[in-house]
């Protein structure tokens, strides 16, 4: 047990910290461990953003986060599933709504500067 008083302050907000980040990889470990168990889009998508979470957080580096993502998207391949990545084409016509257009601004002509 620390006497100093900085080290009293900084073991408690180690214990926090470490209470913090236990909680973050135990969701993270659930998420992965759900859609491993049922391999389907929605949970895929859940563990894929727990670990967007954890490197946001600064708990996990980035490629680690970015090497799992990958083998979670292998195992959802193979196991068949369907993500939501292709987007629908939307009709031409109802794209954009028609805009009317405002009219010119006149502009006066301009004098010529007078001679001194």
């Amino acid at each position: 047990m620390p006497i100093i008083k900085s080290a009293i302050k900084r073991m408690r907000q180690t214990s926090k910290r470490r209470t913090r980040n236990v909680t973050a990889k135990r969701d993270l470990k659930g998420a992965v461990k759900t859609f491993l168990a049922k391999p389907d889009a929605k949970g895929l998508s859940a563990a894929q953003s727990e670990l967007d979470k954890m490197v946001k957080k600064n708990l996990l580096p980035k490629n680690t986060a970015a090497r799992r993502k990958a083998q979670l998207a292998k195992v959802a391949k193979d196991a068949g599933v369907k993500t939501g990545t292709a987007k629908k084409a939307a009709p031409k016509a109802a794209a954009k709504p028609a805009t009317k257009k405002t009219p010119a601004k006149k502009v006066a002509a301009k004098k010529p500067a007078a001679k001194h």
